[in-house]
């Protein structure tokens, strides 16, 4: 007995309640889909989690099968408890903020930040900074207050990000990066100079099957990936006069992990200062000697995001970001 008032003052309270009725035309559907259609400020995963943890109810009894099949004349009734305060403690870390509203925030990220805290970089991360800096305009992603993070940069990669400050934006805003609508371009810095000034780099992405710890374009499985190219300029006067290296700008068609740094690795010219993917020695071994000496001294990848362009979840108008190279990568052009 004592337990299970324990548990009832636990329960968070209540902050909202839906009431969905169920019409002719969606007979049979499944009970998560058609409330993920009804509630419109909750994505469907969201709905799953109510439904599994007790939250949906019909007729007084509480349903918790999401696949259950919906019929006419049935009432749900949703109650979404308030947010719980997010697991990662906010924390001040000086962000350089290109947007923000009551749906969404965009950020330039300096290289050096790592988005997600985990198990070697348990805070000081964007997701800390963004916290501190939202409080309480944060409403709440999946029952937690904290940003939906809907893609990712590398540490050591900068540029623009976009974050999501309720389910709804966070809904919209990963739909479009799914459907790859999201205009993107990156800009980077590659040995070499590739022999056609633009093409597209197609190859599978998954994990090396030599290096666990790598990706890897692969003959057989892997996830379809497609990037853009185009010289902007070449840079770099080597031996002979001939160019080194070239400032490229990539467009993804799709979002692997690491793909702008393994198809250019894949297709002989990796990005400068990549620590795993960076090969190019023999155009570093050409390179000038003012050339070579600000590559090895610019200790990331020369990787930056410079533009970011959605539809925004609640005006439904586009709106574009364009970030300028960072100084880092100024000095070494």
């Amino acid at each position: 007995m004592f337990h299970d008032w324990l548990c009832f003052m636990t329960e968070p309270p209540i902050a909202t309640r839906h009431r969905v009725p169920v019409g002719p035309a969606r007979a049979g559907e499944r009970l998560d889909r058609f409330l993920g259609d009804h509630v419109e400020d909750l994505s469907r995963t969201r709905i799953k989690a109510l439904i599994t943890g007790g939250h949906v109810t019909r007729a007084g009894e509480t349903v918790n099968d999401p696949s259950k099949r919906v019929k006419p004349g049935e009432t749900y009734m949703v109650a979404v408890p308030k947010a719980r305060p997010a697991r990662p403690q906010g924390q001040f870390i000086e962000l350089d903020i290109r947007f923000e509203d009551a749906d969404l925030i965009v950020i330039d990220k300096p290289a050096g930040l790592v988005v997600h805290p985990a198990a070697g970089n348990p805070d000081r991360t964007l997701v800390n900074a963004l916290i501190n800096h939202c409080g309480d305009s944060l409403s709440g992603i999946g029952g937690e207050i904290r940003p939906g993070i809907v893609h990712r940069l590398d540490k050591d990669t900068s540029g623009l990000m976009i974050a999501a400050k309720n389910d709804n934006a966070h809904r919209h805003l990963a739909a479009q990066f799914a459907a790859h609508s999201i205009d993107r371009a990156y800009r980077a810095v590659v040995w070499g100079v590739p022999a056609k000034s633009t093409g597209v780099i197609h190859g599978n992405i998954g994990r090396s099957p030599r290096n666990r710890k790598k990706m890897a374009v692969l003959t057989r499985g892997g996830k379809k990936a497609e990037t853009g190219y185009r010289v902007i300029r070449a840079l770099g006067g080597g031996q002979a006069g001939i160019a080194c290296a070239a400032l490229v700008e990539c467009r993804l068609a799709t979002g692997r992990t690491h793909q702008i740094r393994v198809h250019m690795a894949h297709i002989g010219h990796p990005i400068i200062g990549d620590p795993v993917y960076g090969g190019g020695r023999r155009a570093r071994r050409d390179a000038d000697t003012a050339f070579g000496a600000a590559a090895a001294a610019i200790g990331r990848q020369a990787l930056h995001a410079c533009r970011l362009g959605f539809i925004h979840p609640a005006s439904g108008e586009k709106q574009v970001f364009d970030s300028a190279l960072p100084p880092d990568l100024e000095t070494l052009l």
